[in-house]
């Protein structure tokens, strides 16, 4: 819906202000990318764990770090990566710049496996609860937080044709950690909500 209330408010615009107002809806993309993530969050684990299979999952000889890491994969690839593919109709639309559009693609990359693998966390925790919607918002939007602020400090520094590789570097370093060590805690959280 903010995608096309920008849409609308550039399309109303001569030409000479649609740049400014691209320049200001650089952070649709990253709402977009918020919002598929936290709508198809509930569903990770909870089907697996409505029909049993994900004791089953825990009794594999594959240990439960692995199988949670093929899930938040699965999950980027249904999410995180259909966003990074639209994303040059999303730079037509709203006017962006190459070089913006560049940036934004960047931290689309680096940021939505972040997305996939904090929100599984979550996910973990309140499988077991019936309502957990709501509480897995409380939960990990302000995870988020971090990888939202650097992400919009790459656009706006795109958009001031500034340098911006130090921040994609605290993106990227965010993204090592989480690859690194969600899996283990996706597992704990999964045995915890399983007791």
């Amino acid at each position: 819906m903010v995608f096309f209330d920008c849409y609308y408010s550039i399309s109303l615009i001569n030409g000479s202000e649609s740049g400014i107002i691209g320049k200001n809806c650089t952070g649709v993309a990253w709402v977009a990318a918020l919002l598929s993530a936290l709508l198809s969050f509930e569903r990770l684990f909870r089907d697996d764990y409505l029909d049993g299979s994900l004791e089953q999952l825990m009794l594999l000889p594959v240990g439960l770090p692995q199988v949670a890491l093929a899930k938040v994969i699965a999950h980027w690839l249904l999410t995180g990566l259909p966003l990074i593919l639209l994303s040059p109709i999303a730079a037509i639309l709203l006017s962006l710049e190459t070089q913006v559009w560049w940036a934004l693609v960047l931290t689309l990359l680096l940021g939505t496996p972040i997305l996939s693998c904090l929100g599984a966390i979550g996910v973990a925790l309140t499988v077991g609860l019936r309502k957990g919607g709501t509480l897995l918002s409380l939960l990990i939007l302000p995870l988020f937080l971090p990888v939202l602020i650097f992400a919009a400090a790459v656009l706006e520094a795109a958009t001031l044709n500034m340098g911006y590789s130090g921040q994609l570097a605290i993106i990227g370093a965010i993204l090592a950690l989480t690859l690194t060590f969600s899996p283990f805690a996706i597992a704990g959280a999964l045995r915890i909500s399983l007791q």
